[in-house]
């Protein structure tokens, strides 16, 4: 009886060892097929007809690769795209930059014609006026020979010739006349000179004089 009981037993203990086994090599095949199915070890001619079987693609080197090459593919493209954007920019700033630098070059070159114009516009003025100066000079050197070469002549003399004249260039004569002789403390010879002359030139040259 108790042979019996041992007998059971064991055959009992035989099982549930084949079983254990059976489960063991269930899990071991089973994690060679996933690992081999992900590309992490290489079973694929003795799992072969099993992925046949399962219509699936095991995950092999040559496909773990390819992803690789495309995602540094998609790497590349994307550095070369904000490369691309960035010269974009930088091609955008350089553009405004020139634009700007034309710009300001026509506004200088547009001050510098403006100065060139103003420095002749004074150029002309300082001419203008030279002119007016050295033309009041030679007046004024006339009109002092004038007065001292008629006050040197006869009276009659001066007179006939200061009636051939403009009243403007007597009166200026008259004045500097009148003018020299206060300098040097003598009496004028305007007043004789008038006298001599016809009385509606003289009113008319005294009444001229007066007004200025």
């Amino acid at each position: 009886m108790y042979y019996q009981e041992n007998m059971v037993a064991h055959k009992s203990n035989i099982g549930k060892t084949l079983v254990l086994l059976l489960l063991l090599i269930i899990l071991i095949m089973g994690g060679l097929l996933w690992f081999d199915f992900l590309g992490v070890i290489n079973a694929k001619s003795f799992f072969s007809p099993i992925y046949r079987i399962a219509g699936l693609e095991p995950q092999t080197s040559i496909t773990n690769t390819n992803g690789i090459s495309s995602l540094n593919s998609n790497l590349d493209a994307d550095r070369l795209s904000k490369r691309l954007e960035a010269l974009e920019i930088r091609t955008q700033e350089l553009n405004k930059r020139e634009s700007d630098i034309a710009a300001q070059e026509l506004k200088n070159k547009q001050i510098a014609e403006d100065l060139v114009e103003q420095k002749k516009s004074q150029e002309e003025r300082e001419k203008t006026f030279n002119n007016e100066v050295k033309k009041y000079d030679d007046r004024e050197v006339n009109i002092v020979k004038n007065a001292e070469t008629l006050t040197g002549m006869p009276p009659a003399k001066a007179v006939e010739i200061m009636l051939a004249m403009e009243d403007q260039d007597v009166i200026d004569i008259l004045r500097k006349v009148e003018e020299i002789a206060q300098q040097n403390g003598e009496t004028s010879m305007v007043s004789y000179w008038m006298s001599l002359m016809p009385a509606e030139r003289a009113a008319q040259l005294q009444r001229k004089m007066l007004s200025k």
